[in-house]
């Protein structure tokens, strides 16, 4: 099994490089969607956000009233923090179960936000950062996603920089593309990925002579 932290700035695209690795064959470990699942009514990380943050997070329905809780932590950095130790070790934990689930032979590619700000790069064999430049990011957030300005802006400084990004990257993909040229590009990256996998591994912890 390879083990790939795939990451990248909020716009950046990541999805799109996602999506077109899993149509190569990877199995994907998306941690936003997990985060909506351990998030869910009725789940003792949902129970913890209201503790945490007061009943204001919550629709009428009982739901986790994402833009409210999202003005609260992205213009905070402390509450930031707050959210996400009560988050990421729920998400941590059902990522593994996902992980020993899948083929000894798969590539298994984990869709980390926040990969590069919570120090998870040791966790991968290998890591993929999906890069395009910050006025690209924040255009796809204004026309794509509807977001205001600020919170846009504001988004983006609370996740770390590109180039604190690209430090930890052992592939970079360029998303700042045509269509064509990243379906290309990914599929390069899928074909090293592969070779990867089906490559012996040298052991961990050989002592030294």
């Amino acid at each position: 099994m390879l083990k790939v932290g795939l990451t990248g700035g909020i716009g950046a695209g990541k999805s799109e490089v996602s999506r077109l690795l899993v149509a190569c064959g990877a199995v994907l470990i998306d941690a936003d969607r997990i985060a909506r699942e351990v998030v869910e009514p009725g789940t003792p990380g949902l129970a913890a956000i209201v503790d945490t943050f007061g009943e204001e997070v919550l629709t009428d329905a009982g739901t986790l009233d994402r833009p409210a809780l999202g003005s609260i932590v992205f213009a905070d950095p402390a509450k930031l923090a707050s959210l996400n130790a009560i988050v990421h070790p729920l998400v941590g934990a059902r990522s593994r179960e996902l992980e020993d689930a899948a083929p000894e032979d798969a590539v298994v590619v984990h869709d980390v936000p926040l990969l590069t700000e919570n120090g998870l790069a040791p966790l991968y064999d290998v890591v993929i950062v999906v890069d395009a430049p910050p006025a690209t990011q924040l255009d796809r957030l204004l026309r794509l996603r509807g977001m205001t300005e600020d919170d846009a802006r504001a988004r983006m400084a609370a996740q770390a920089t590109r180039e604190q990004r690209r430090e930890i990257a052992d592939i970079v993909i360029d998303n700042d593309v045509p269509l064509p040229d990243l379906e290309r590009r990914v599929r390069e990256v899928w074909a090293d990925l592969a070779h990867r996998a089906r490559a012996p591994r040298e052991p961990l912890g050989s002592p030294e002579e």
